[in-house]
């Protein structure tokens, strides 16, 4: 599965193995992510596809300002990972605020 904006992601390889990303955008086989703390949306990391797992594509306001290109805050990245991982760690779910 190839990744798209605002897919949640799993970082397998570096200094980060382990973090849980929002990707921010996609060129060729790199994908551009960020979670609003160690990685803000002002710089994101520049990553091989190859060292990202998918983890769930989620439907909500950050996910869709991010796909339709609106303005972030890195506050609310941060928010909406940890709501996406408790989701998906408790019951697997996918709706993210």
């Amino acid at each position: 599965m190839s990744l798209t904006v605002s897919d949640v992601v799993l970082s397998l390889r570096g200094r980060d193995a382990g973090d849980k990303f929002f990707v921010t955008g996609v060129e060729g086989q790199f994908a551009y992510i960020a979670n609003g703390s160690k990685r803000r949306i002002e710089k994101p990391k520049r990553k091989k596809e190859k060292h990202l797992e998918f983890i769930l594509r989620p439907e909500g306001r950050v996910a869709e300002k991010l796909r339709s290109g609106e303005k972030v805050t890195n506050g609310e990245i941060r928010r909406a990972l940890a709501d996406a991982v408790g989701a998906e760690s408790n019951e697997g779910g996918m709706h993210l605020g």
